[in-house]
């Protein structure tokens, strides 16, 4: 069976958004990970999947900047309160995410990889470091999308 492959109309029209907006989600990322220590990657990996929804869904709810921030603050909560349980980790990691889930949709902060943020804490460290670097991290994504939300499209 051939896979038929097409670039899609909307592509077409707006390659060069495309372009640029995944050129300044790998440009954010990568400021981050000069400023940031290099054992804190694994817990920022859910800014991957928030850098996508920035850039690629600039005028989705869960790209506004009080989803942003407030997603991975109840993340980082989430995480928090389940790495300091005695629980065995089967039950542990699923409930972060679970009561992450929970939380974001009950407060209107709904933003996905924020469940990532839980798991990722839950599993690593609870630190002052982690939450100013998590904290940091979503701070200096949304403001990019917010001081070029002019200039940035919808690409999904």
């Amino acid at each position: 069976m051939a896979l038929n492959v097409t670039i899609t109309g909307k592509f077409k029209k707006l390659w060069k958004y495309y372009l640029l907006q995944s050129l300044l989600a790998a440009g954010a990322l990568f400021i981050l990970i000069l400023i940031l220590d290099k054992d804190k990657m694994v817990v920022i990996s859910a800014m991957g999947a928030t850098s996508f929804i920035v850039f690629a869904m600039p005028t989705a709810v869960s790209a506004q900047t009080k989803n942003v921030i407030g997603g991975h603050l109840v993340g980082l909560a989430s995480g928090a309160i389940f790495y300091f349980t005695a629980l065995p980790y089967l039950l542990e990691y699923p409930c972060a995410v679970g009561i992450a889930i929970f939380l974001m949709v009950a407060l209107d902060v709904e933003h996905p990889p924020a469940a990532g943020t839980a798991l990722a804490v839950v599993i690593n460290e609870v630190s002052p470091a982690v939450f100013v670097t998590i904290m940091t991290s979503a701070l200096i994504l949304s403001q990019c999308r917010y001081y070029l939300r002019h200039h940035l499209k919808d690409l999904v």
